[in-house]
């Protein structure tokens, strides 16, 4: 699980200094938003090859397509430094890294098996993505709220479950004295960089101040 944590927060620290970076460069924004659908698609792309090819891929190549994927990311949240203020996008990750934090010890601990949640978590993501593809067309205030409310529910448990289902493959590898598939750690860091993305985006768009 430690392999899994230290890509996961590499992939992070990518991400925000790429964003940051995009953020301060008018010229850089510009860029971005004008082929924006081809780095909606690159990483979309990066996510079906770690996730499907995970057992096929070197860790060496499985970690150079999550850091650019984690690049991409940075590319298309640099938009967030400008829509909210500075500080109010600092709080928001802050409170996310508390509550990812939380989920995660408790997924690490409990003795409850998460995957009676299962049903639950996947069809409240299918739920949310087709409601993000709505808000692409038409969106109110209102039903905004209520995504995003439904966005943090699912990928709070989201993180929980994973985590504990990453415990368990990590505990299985340990018993049978084996060292597992190079790539696994970044898949995994890959799923829980996700989880933790959503729910930072959720809890801004709930508690964000704009400019």
């Amino acid at each position: 699980m430690a392999g899994v944590y230290r890509w996961m927060f590499a992939g992070l620290v990518v991400t925000a200094g790429v964003a940051l970076y995009t953020a301060s460069s008018l010229a850089v924004l510009q860029f971005v938003y004008n082929l924006r659908w081809v780095f909606y698609l690159a990483t979309f792309a990066l996510v079906v090859v770690l996730s499907a090819l995970a057992h096929r891929l070197s860790g060496f190549v499985a970690g150079v397509l999550f850091l650019a994927y984690a690049a991409l990311t940075g590319l298309i949240f640099s938009f967030i430094f400008v829509v909210y203020e500075l500080g109010s996008v600092w709080q928001a990750f802050l409170l996310t890294g508390g509550a990812f934090l939380a989920l995660s010890i408790y997924g690490t601990v409990t003795k409850r098996n998460l995957d009676a949640w299962s049903t639950f978590l996947v069809m409240g993501l299918i739920g949310v993505v087709l409601a993000g593809l709505v808000q692409l067309f038409w969106t109110s205030p209102g039903f905004s709220f209520v995504v995003s409310c439904a966005c943090v529910v699912v990928f709070a448990g989201l993180t929980a479950w994973d985590t504990q289902k990453l415990r368990t493959w990590a505990a299985m590898t340990a018993m049978e004295g084996r060292e597992g598939t190079a790539a696994l750690p970044v898949a995994g860091a890959l799923v829980l960089y996700l989880d933790f993305v959503n729910l930072f985006l959720a809890l801004l768009r709930l508690f964000g101040r704009r400019r």
